[in-house]
């Protein structure tokens, strides 16, 4: 006699049914819309509206900030997740809960705000410009500053789970064996953290390419100069120039699957490099 599974959730069939519907609704249908309206387009059309120089221009800015925010965070996150499991210190929630603060922040007003604080006359900004001689604010720099801000919790919360998971036994391990704090790191706690890291890293970058509301405030959005793609969409649409709009956001959308499918290859290669390495060390074990 079987024995006949307990399911909460409806069954494959019907779950599977509204999990098309809605990602169809969502995604696949809008998507599709772009790229039909796109190949109404001659292919020397296409080409002549993508491959403007200031096409050019605001890919090489939107693409380039979101990398080097998402580097920054990257980095800085790993450590503000370390501070946070490894650490117990006063007002310790309170930094915890302020993480997630550009989540719950409307874009538009933190780059009023950033705008505020790093423009010439800016807490920040005056001390920048007037001391180190750096302006911030109407330039590519405050582009990233904008985008470190909103992406810096997706680095966070991805690692700090995988953080609370490593026992600091393995780090007094490593030290007992003779392991230096550089070599405990890169070679026990890297590895292990790498995965998750890249993970919020994908997930920084892919907010920040898409980032509107924070950005327009600060980059001055002088054409050619810190002018991002979205918003010489929106400029487009406001002209009512349709197909040159449907043109950048499908350069956009190709441009951005491609690195997406890079990092993610270079995510499961990195997890199945780990999780073989731990294969073999429990054999020779």
């Amino acid at each position: 006699m079987t024995r006949k599974s307990h399911r909460v959730l409806p069954g494959f069939g019907l779950s599977l049914g509204y999990s098309l519907v809605y990602l169809s609704l969502l995604v696949l249908i809008p998507l599709g819309a772009l790229i039909a309206r796109s190949a109404q387009l001659s292919l020397a059309d296409f080409w002549a509206i993508a491959t403007t120089e200031r096409a050019f221009a605001a890919y090489k800015i939107t693409f380039g900030c979101a990398l080097i925010a998402a580097i920054v965070n990257g980095v800085f996150g790993l450590i503000v997740a370390w501070v946070l499991v490894r650490y117990d210190f006063p007002g310790k929630r309170l930094v915890d809960a302020f993480v997630d603060l550009p989540f719950a922040l409307p874009t538009a007003v933190a780059g009023i705000t950033l705008t505020t604080l790093y423009a010439s006359t800016g807490w920040v900004g005056q001390f920048l410009e007037g001391v180190l001689g750096f302006k911030v604010a109407f330039t590519p720099a405050g582009i990233v500053v904008a985008l470190i801000f909103i992406g810096i919790p997706f680095v966070v919360r991805t690692v700090q789970p995988v953080i609370e998971d490593i026992e600091q036994e393995v780090e007094e391990a490593a030290a007992s064996l003779g392991a230096t704090r550089g070599q405990t790191f890169f070679r026990v706690l890297l590895p292990a953290l790498f995965p998750a890291l890249l993970t919020g890293f994908t997930l920084a970058f892919s907010r920040a390419v898409g980032e509107y509301g924070s950005v327009i405030f600060i980059a001055g959005n002088m054409p050619m100069v810190s002018e991002i793609t979205p918003l010489l969409i929106i400029s487009k649409l406001e002209q009512y120039d349709l197909p040159g709009a449907t043109v950048l956001a499908v350069v956009m959308l190709v441009i951005s699957f491609v690195l997406l499918l890079a990092i993610n290859l270079l995510q499961w290669w990195t997890a199945n490099r780990h999780s073989g390495r731990h294969i073999e060390n429990g054999v020779q074990a």
